[in-house]
């Protein structure tokens, strides 16, 4: 069934180019396929606000400058005032420390569409509780249970450092003591986890004045990656979209 977007029918042409960059997707076809109607849906849009970019280059590159200009300037967001990244270096200090690392494992249960919440949260507890009575069991639970390729190295994730996983997981790992199970299971937008620490190295936290600069950058990517999200869910509702399940606007863009 062909893939319609406001009138414009993609072509197999347009898949073949696109799919190569989606190769490490859990589903590549639907990834590109969606990266594909979400820059239509961009492109329409740049055309309707008659949206000036640069015409140089190949057609490509052109529809790319166009997007590029259509979100500078309707996807703005200001910039954090000095109170407002002081709050986050109070309320997340274990993001800013620097030298820290744990190493860490952990069991993924996956909150899939369609799957039985309570029916999973009771199946990771009845785990956990078993593991808590038993942590040597860790590795084998792992391979037996967890959703992450992880899971046939034991749960290993190596060594974490601040700010390299998503915070709730950060904040459950770097609060928890050296050589523990986390006696509850931590809840991320990936699903339930069960965390196994090992050896922990808790660093020191800089002053707020020397790494206030990063964290704004940080705080103004994230307002930006989430006011781009809101501007892609209004557009792709707008749009008359057939042939394809689009459930978000959370793919890639531009790989």
């Amino acid at each position: 069934m062909p893939v319609v977007v406001n009138g414009y029918e993609l072509t197999d042409a347009e898949m073949e180019q696109e799919l190569p960059l989606h190769q490490g997707a859990r589903d590549a076809m639907q990834s590109a396929m969606t990266a594909l109607v979400l820059r239509r849906v961009l492109l329409d849009e740049a055309r309707r606000l008659q949206v000036q970019a640069p015409a140089d280059g190949a057609r490509e590159q052109s529809d790319e400058a166009l997007i590029d200009a259509l979100l500078r300037q309707e996807v703005r967001v200001p910039a954090p005032q000095r109170d407002e990244c002081l709050r986050q270096y109070h309320a997340y200090p274990e993001r800013f420390r620097v030298g820290a690392l744990a190493e860490a494992s952990h069991i993924l249960f996956q909150v899939t569409p369609g799957v039985d919440l309570d029916a999973l949260r009771h199946h990771a507890g009845v785990v956990l509780a078993d593991l808590l009575e038993n942590p040597q069991l860790f590795a084998e639970c792992a391979k037996a249970n967890s959703n992450c390729a992880s899971g046939e190295l034991g749960g290993s994730l190596g060594q974490i450092a601040p700010g390299a996983t998503v915070p709730e997981f950060e904040r459950a790992l770097f609060a928890a003591e050296a050589g523990s199970i986390i006696p509850r299971l931590v809840e991320t937008r990936f699903g339930l986890h069960i965390i196994q620490v090992g050896r922990k190295l808790d660093g020191a936290l800089p002053s707020f004045d020397q790494i206030e600069p990063g964290i704004a950058k940080a705080m103004h990517q994230a307002s930006h990656d989430h006011a781009l999200r809101q501007y892609l869910h209004l557009l792709v509702g707008r749009a008359s979209i057939s042939g394809i399940d689009l459930p978000g606007a959370d793919s890639p863009l531009v790989q």
